[in-house]
């Protein structure tokens, strides 16, 4: 009888455990690999209490496809291979590279291409001190290549189901439960909300690490166009979809709070000194020192106590094809428009020491410890 006692409190403590778990689908361009893209993925999947039910591909800084084998591969390097990835939008719903090409003698040059080329000089902290710092992982080649993996390529694969019905699937079986992480380009989600227009309101709300409303800085990408951002930009009719759907909470993680959060050189030592797979990864492939953007917006929903100002407004995205096309558009109550504009919750400022010793915890097992303390 005591055995059968003692086997019936462990199923309930493991019903408590799975109950109290939060979930969650990440969507990202998993450009890799290390990089944030990757790190951000890591911090939902290292983190303790919280079960990541999928993960969505989209095409940002990187092809989708080439996205997918970093992704996979960081999976099985972090312990990570049962789960599921679906590919999703390979581009844009509307804007495509031909046009926008076409449009820099007239409007100028665009800082970031990711996917579609090379791209800017920016302003990083290197152990030397501020230094400018040009992306060299990101080689510009066709939608489909995928060049070699200098970390090897990955031995499981993505699942047959596209990204926006895994989503849409996902959500429906876990009604009102499931937060939706969108750290890239916001294609696949807006196919989401166009295909099941109960996707929105039938999850917790969206976290999303995007847009941009007057970042100060001395970094020319975000000081001389402090509207422009690129996930926002390189798909702004799938951002304009998403932020007008019926969602129980938006938070966005912008360019603002994004810049005063930098991976520096203490957090990769820190981080290189643990044996855990997760430090191993980014010791290995995480060699720049850049912001640290979407691991912000992951390590704020786990720890919302992160973020110390938020700005509450009604926020879309300029869809008109000029010079601002994909710029981020903002009103208060009594000047919003007419249409269906929703509310979001704009982090502006953040507990810089409180969140670096939060990630490199995590990555290091050390969050796991005194979560369970």
């Amino acid at each position: 009888m005591g055995a059968k006692v003692f086997l019936f409190v462990l199923a309930c403590l493991s019903v408590t455990a799975t109950a109290q778990q939060r979930l969650v689908l990440i969507d990202q361009d998993g450009s890799g690999p290390g990089g944030s893209n990757q790190m951000a993925m890591m911090v939902l999947l290292e983190a303790p209490q919280v079960k990541v039910l999928g993960i969505t591909m989209v095409t940002g800084n990187a092809w989708r496809d080439e996205e997918t084998q970093h992704t996979l591969r960081m999976l099985e390097l972090t312990g990570h291979s049962d789960i599921p990835l679906a590919r999703g939008a390979v581009f844009p719903l509307v804007r495509t590279e031909e046009e926008t090409r076409l449009l820099v003698p007239m409007n100028g040059k665009v800082t970031w291409l990711g996917a579609w080329g090379q791209g800017p000089t920016h302003l990083v902290e290197t152990a030397e001190g501020i230094k400018p710092f040009t992306p060299d992982k990101l080689v510009h080649h066709g939608p489909y290549e995928v060049p070699p993996m200098p970390e090897g390529a990955p031995t499981i694969k993505a699942t047959d189901e596209d990204a926006a019905h895994f989503l849409i699937r996902q959500v429906h079986a876990h009604p009102h439960e499931v937060t939706i992480y969108a750290a890239g380009p916001l294609t696949n989600i807006a196919l989401a909300i166009s295909i099941d227009p109960d996707f929105a309101a039938l999850t917790k709300g969206i976290v999303i690490m995007g847009g941009s409303l007057n970042p100060q800085t001395e970094d020319p990408e975000f000081a001389t166009s402090p509207r422009h951002e690129f996930n926002f930009w390189l798909d702004p009719e799938a951002a304009h979809i998403t932020l007008r759907a019926a969602w129980p909470r938006i938070d966005l993680t912008t360019v603002d709070v994004s810049i005063k959060a930098p991976f520096t050189e203490k957090m990769l030592k820190e981080i290189s000194a643990s044996p855990t797979p997760a430090a191993k990864y980014i010791a290995a492939w995480s060699q720049d020192r850049y912001y640290l953007w979407d691991e912000l917006a992951a390590s704020a929903w786990l720890d919302p106590s992160l973020i110390t100002k938020e700005n509450v407004l009604y926020l879309d995205v300029d869809i008109n094809h000029g010079p601002t096309y994909g710029d981020t558009l903002t009103w208060t109550e009594k000047l919003k428009p007419a249409t269906s504009v929703r509310l979001v919750h704009a982090q502006l400022d953040l507990d810089l020491p409180k969140f670096q010793k939060m990630f490199v915890d995590i990555m290091t097992h050390n969050y796991a410890k005194k979560s369970s303390q």
